[in-house]
């Protein structure tokens, strides 16, 4: 899509009727729904499957529900949702956004019949939820892509690919019905010598390894996939063989080879990260606001004393700086606009720190009782970490906008 494609389409802050209709659907979802069953799935750190199931069956947990959002016209409808689903918490939020990150990387990259396939069996219907994982960090390749190690080897005779390697850090590892594997094709090339594949459900020679006990988004599963001489048909190649070959030989050539598929994925999906990160900090800043308002010492509420109200002044004004942040890059990713200054890098860094920031000073508004689990600051403080670390550090962000600001290669 051209850099000016859909800029007729004007930037409003007044949302559709359709986005403020389903916005209020998915909020009383997460306050019914999600937020009183936050805390025990946080305990047990399982994948949250009676949520899903509930989710599944009302049709927010579906192929249709994200594919209409992801689509909506003016780019607001997923990050309206999942501001939602993550103020009603950040772990249950990402096994019910978390299959997205694979879909985003077939539909984006792959072929009409690849998205026709592939995505439904993402995620499933009511009675039998399904699920997708993106494999991309491997143990020594987090934040520096191109050193990905695992390996994708043709064989021409049988039209198959063979994977080998260990991925780490994958939403839905190992429990997911289809994965879909970052690999190296020709590791000379480093990032432009690399392709994405589909796993289907059932392949032998992928298993679980190592679940991770996290720090937060407890509720989300996380741990390693180990690929073992996994063999996949061709066609499972995404975008095809044809695709791959044309741009490998351009960068044989010297060429561009465009950029790389796993870094495209991550490009998209950075403003729906940064709308994950919005709704844990409102959560909080709601959540504060209204204890301050309550709770009394020295004969007043603690919100009327200055350093309470101007915490939260703060606290306001950074989330809706997040939001408008994180609204402005949703919108110029829909209209096909490039971010020519990292602007959905800046959406994420932003409301990545915002939401630690606002997180931490929670706790602090509500002192003592903010640092125990019987409120749910310190569960939000947990969960907000995350989104200064995955998706792109903090750092990397940094480094994205600097070379976009000074024109360098910053590193």
């Amino acid at each position: 899509m051209s850099p000016d494609a859909g800029a007729d389409a004007a930037f409003s802050m007044d949302l559709s009727a359709d986005v403020r209709e389903m916005r209020g659907w998915v909020h009383e979802f997460a306050a019914e729904k999600i937020r009183p069953a936050a805390a025990e799935w946080d305990e047990r750190e399982e994948t949250p499957w009676p949520v899903l199931e509930e989710a599944a069956k009302i049709g927010l947990y579906s192929l249709d529900f994200f594919a209409t959002q992801w689509l909506e016209p003016s780019g607001l409808g997923i990050p309206v949702a999942f501001e939602e689903l993550f103020w009603g918490d950040a772990g249950i939020g990402l096994s019910l956004a978390g299959s997205g990150l694979a879909a985003v990387s077939v539909a984006s990259n792959g072929t009409p019949e690849q998205v026709g396939e592939w995505l439904p069996q993402m995620f499933g219907a009511p009675g039998e939820v399904k699920l997708g994982a993106f494999c991309s960090s491997e143990p020594d390749a987090g934040s520096d892509v191109s050193a990905i190690r695992t390996r994708a080897v043709y064989d021409e005779a049988a039209d198959e690919w063979t994977l080998n390697g260990t991925k780490t850090w994958v939403t839905n590892g190992g429990i997911a019905d289809v994965h879909v594997v970052v690999a190296s094709v020709e590791p000379e090339l480093k990032a432009r010598g690399q392709a994405s594949f589909i796993v289907p459900p059932g392949t032998p020679g992928l298993a679980m390894g190592q679940k991770f006990r996290k720090h937060g988004i407890r509720a989300s599963h996380t741990a390693e996939v180990v690929l073992d001489n996994v063999r996949v048909p061709g066609r499972c190649l995404v975008g095809g063989k044809d695709k791959l070959d044309e741009r490998l030989a351009r960068v044989r050539e010297g060429g561009k080879g465009g950029e790389q598929a796993a870094m495209r994925t991550f490009e998209a999906s950075r403003p729906s990260v940064a709308a994950m990160a919005v709704g844990v900090a409102r959560a909080a800043l709601e959540y504060a606001s209204e204890y301050a308002g309550h709770r009394v010492q020295f004969g007043h509420p603690i919100g009327q004393n200055q350093a309470v109200a101007f915490m939260l002044a703060d606290m306001q004004a950074s989330v809706d700086s997040a939001r408008l942040l994180t609204w402005r890059a949703a919108w110029m990713a829909r209209q096909g606009r490039r971010f020519s200054h990292a602007e959905g890098s800046m959406s994420k860094l932003v409301a990545g720190e915002t939401a630690v920031r606002v997180t931490e000073q929670a706790i602090q508004i509500l002192g003592g009782n903010g640092y125990t689990r019987d409120f749910p600051v310190e569960r939000w403080h947990r969960d907000a970490k995350i989104f200064t670390i995955f998706e792109g550090t903090s750092e990397i962000q940094r480094m994205l906008i600097g070379r976009a600001v000074t024109g360098l290669d910053v590193r």
